[in-house]
């Protein structure tokens, strides 16, 4: 038995544009490090304090010039490095390609390529690498991205002493807010909409988007109304942003995934990524900022 001193944490991406520069099928960027002679998936460590789907946009652009845009979490893998008692476990997202260009060769990346999806499997080196990209082929066509988001930290209730929907954030959450929207920025948001409690519209503000109120995602509101209006949203396609109450969320995410055996109780200033292909609930999964 191998005993593991060290876990190194590392992410990265399957990222894809439709092949051809048309609607049909899909190609995935690999690659090729010279130091290894390998042909791999693009990832990296984690910098110090640093969150794991931002490493893992920022290491797909550093080894690819790719500008990633998270879509739906994939299998982690983990495996023994080459230096005895280490482990590196890596998180993958799929992300979709938003710009791109080539990438002039360095000491780390001797090549970038694009290749047909399908074709992935058959180049590269580890049998890791397959499964996630397995994973990935197996996904449906990604259609829209929700993140679902629980307003940050606003004090007692018992201690304010004005109306309920007029508590704003306190001092935390008003750092809190800001770290989540530094996450949810990374999914290149087009559309955010709040329940109408002052807290949740000053939690989505830092996006610097106009926002929507929707009363359905209010403390109170019947959990499968809010549940049709949020698939009503998906529907549009594209990424959103929905900020609702810590109460109903729980019964919204059973309500809309149908899972009674899921712990969907949402911490303060977090949330959840919520992916789908077409009115089909694909993925969901935690959104928990580093706390600041």
């Amino acid at each position: 038995m191998v005993e593991v001193n060290t876990v190194v944490r590392a992410a990265g991406g399957v990222v894809w544009r439709p092949a051809g520069g048309g609607t049909e099928g899909a190609e995935i960027v690999l690659v090729h490090r010279p130091r290894y002679d390998d042909w791999s998936l693009p990832k990296g460590k984690l910098d110090a304090g640093e969150h794991e789907l931002t490493a893992a946009v920022r290491e797909v652009h550093e080894e690819t010039l790719v500008h990633g845009v998270p879509q739906a979490r994939l299998p982690s893998i983990r495996y023994l490095t080459s230096e005895p008692g280490v482990e590196k476990l890596v998180e993958f997202w799929s992300m979709r390609a938003l710009v791109w260009r080539d990438r002039p060769a360095d000491d780390e990346i001797e090549e970038a390529r694009w290749v047909p999806a399908e074709q992935a499997p058959a180049l590269l080196s580890y049998a890791h690498d397959r499964g996630v990209v397995k994973a990935f082929l197996d996904l449906p066509p990604v259609t829209a991205v929700v993140a679902l988001v629980r307003h940050a930290h606003a004090g007692r209730r018992k201690e304010w002493t004005g109306p309920d929907a007029e508590r704003p954030l306190d001092h935390a959450g008003v750092g809190h807010a800001e770290a989540l929207s530094g996450l949810l920025r990374l999914l290149r948001p087009q559309w955010v909409v709040s329940a109408t409690p002052l807290r949740c519209r000053q939690t989505v503000e830092p996006l610097g988007i106009a926002y929507d109120l929707d009363a359905a995602f209010d403390e109170g509101r019947s959990p499968g109304a809010a549940a049709d209006a949020l698939r009503g949203i998906a529907a549009r396609g594209g990424a959103t942003v929905v900020c609702s109450q810590g109460k109903l969320m729980p019964p919204l995410l059973t309500a809309l995934t149908g899972r009674t055996n899921v712990d969907f109780h949402t911490r303060k200033g977090t949330g959840w990524m919520l992916t789908f292909s077409g009115d089909r609930l694909v993925g969901w999964d935690p959104v928990r900022p580093l706390r600041v």
